[in-house]
């Protein structure tokens, strides 16, 4: 059974579904379709969506779009207590920006068979080695979230564009 807690009066699907409106505008903008939203002490104090093509950026995920735009709303770079709620598997990068950032929790939807960093080919957040260890969730909303990411790739490959 998974452990699914309520943050405020919102539940973790809740604001997932938030991060769903943002993986939304990530397709709009032909972007591959994750989105992010951070929260804390029930307040959604960062989102983001990928934007690597717009911006022309690798880093420009949406967990990195996210966790800086919360850094900014608070004026610090310590998330502590927040929730990071993706609906993608964190890769690498994103899974090493929440234990730098001191989030306290991920939330993701869809497993990432290729670049999974939070349990499928990395667990980044719970590695002993490092300074911070992150409380990991996943499964939220992953029919939802992977299904905007298969029909966003199979659009591609009819265009040719994959």
């Amino acid at each position: 059974m998974r452990e699914e807690i309520e943050i405020g009066r919102r539940s973790d699907e809740d604001y997932m579904a938030l991060a769903m409106r943002e993986a939304a505008r990530a397709r709009e903008e032909d972007e591959v379709p994750v989105g992010a939203v951070v929260v804390l002490d029930g307040r959604v104090i960062g989102k983001g969506h990928n934007q690597r093509e717009r911006l022309s950026d690798p880093t420009a995920h949406a967990e990195m779009i996210a966790i800086t735009a919360a850094a900014e709303a608070i004026g610090s770079w310590r998330l502590e207590g927040a929730t990071l709620y993706v609906t993608l598997e964190p890769c690498p990068m994103c899974a090493g920006a929440t234990v730098n950032a001191r989030i306290e929790r991920v939330v993701f939807g869809a497993v990432d068979s290729k670049a999974g960093a939070c349990g499928t080919l990395f667990n980044i957040p719970a590695d002993q080695r490092l300074n911070h260890r992150v409380k990991v969730l996943g499964g939220i909303l992953a029919e939802e979230g992977g299904a905007i990411l298969t029909s966003y790739f199979r659009e591609k490959r009819k265009q040719g564009r994959v």
